[in-house]
């Protein structure tokens, strides 16, 4: 397969007068291939469903979702922990590169540019394993990956600590000019972009950014959510699946409007010097999880899919473009957001997907 290259440089905005970078990188998409973007998800995207406009054709529902050539760059958040006990089988492994090549491959053709990788640090050897793996094969094809870190909860007193130590040991393992297929990682201005999940609150990311400064590239930070406590310390803002103010309905009813109408709105309005990285979701349901707290969003025979994925359209246009888009998530299967395998269709009352037919679990089916 002949590869791609990458451009992740900026255009210059005239209208937003900033020292943190805000502008969409470079597009490596074109409209044609942003059509693309969920095809492959479904053979079958709205199969007998009966809700009312659901029956939409891929190729509707995907250039609904284009605003001319100035389209985000898509990335989808990747989980690389199966195949290590205490997490469901999904029939493969994390860390089989013949998968991790395959996975590369299908994205790709489904125009996303780079997998956001949840990372723990070197203490959770499997998922560590699995993020060098997927690196590797990535720098391999020409693909992009990053760290999302997870906050550690071990010990408040020392979460500051290990957030710094965990990310020295990224930077020389994964992120810095002499670490092995440091090619493959996804930068912004040259400069290396970590996502943070935040867990406990204990973590002053002040004192992290300062003592990463040494780096070549210093890194830009990027936080779920909107935060005012973190406004001076973060580059940027990631949105994530959130069913907003009326919180988890017993019915999934609510997938997530208003949040990220007041994400969107708050990224344009309060933080316009920041980097927004917008989101789309199929849906959600954590009962195949472990840590299951009963909660659901209706994946509306895919129409979650399409809606949470066009809501930035009130609130970017060719002018002020939104830089990324993530999709929550690539592989996420107990949780219920997966879309390696496609998106849910309607049989009558309950949600299937095609993922069965490959022995992949699907999304869990409504109740």
């Amino acid at each position: 397969m002949p590869k791609t290259n990458y451009d992740f440089t900026l255009r210059p905005s005239p209208d937003v007068n900033s020292t943190v970078p805000t502008n969409r990188p470079t597009a490596l998409l074109s409209s044609s291939v942003l059509l693309l973007i969920l095809c492959g998800l479904l053979a079958v995207l709205m199969t007998g469903c009966t809700q009312r406009g659901a029956s939409r054709t891929l190729q509707q529902t995907l250039r609904t979702n284009t605003i001319g050539n100035r389209n985000p760059v898509v990335l989808a958040a990747y989980q690389p922990w199966f195949g290590r006990p205490g997490h469901i089988s999904v029939g493969y492994s994390s860390q089989d590169r013949t998968v991790l090549q395959k996975q590369i491959d299908k994205a790709r053709e489904l125009g996303i540019s780079a997998f956001i990788v949840n990372w723990y640090g070197p203490s959770r050897d499997f998922e560590d394993h699995s993020y060098a793996a997927l690196q590797s094969v990535a720098a391999a094809t020409n693909f992009k990956v990053a760290l999302m870190y997870d906050e550690s909860v071990d010990d408040p007193a020392s979460a500051t600590e290990q957030a710094i130590t965990d990310l020295q040991y990224a930077y020389q393992h994964y992120i810095g000019p002499q670490a092995s297929g440091a090619d493959a990682y996804l930068t912004m201005n040259d400069r290396p972009m970590i996502f943070i999940f935040p867990k406990s609150g204990d973590t002053d990311w002040g004192r992290v950014k300062q003592a990463l400064n040494s780096w070549a590239a210093p890194p830009l930070f990027i936080y779920k959510d909107s935060s005012d406590k973190y406004a001076t310390v973060m580059d940027g803002f990631y949105a994530w699946v959130n069913p907003g103010r009326p919180g988890w309905q017993s019915d999934g009813s609510e997938w997530g409007r208003d949040y990220l109408a007041d994400f969107y709105q708050t990224m344009r309005t309060k933080y316009p010097d920041k980097i927004a990285i917008g989101a789309a979701w199929p849906g959600f349901n954590d009962s195949r999880a472990s840590w299951s707290r009963n909660r659901k969003m209706d994946y509306r025979c895919g129409r979650t899919m399409e809606d949470s994925m066009r809501m930035y359209h009130s609130f970017y246009d060719e002018a002020h473009p939104l830089p990324f888009l993530m999709i929550d998530t690539w592989n996420d299967y107990e949780e219920g957001t997966a879309i390696e395998n496609g998106l849910p269709t309607c049989n009558g009352p309950r949600q299937t997907n095609s993922a069965s037919e490959s022995g992949l679990p699907g999304h869990p089916g409504q109740n």
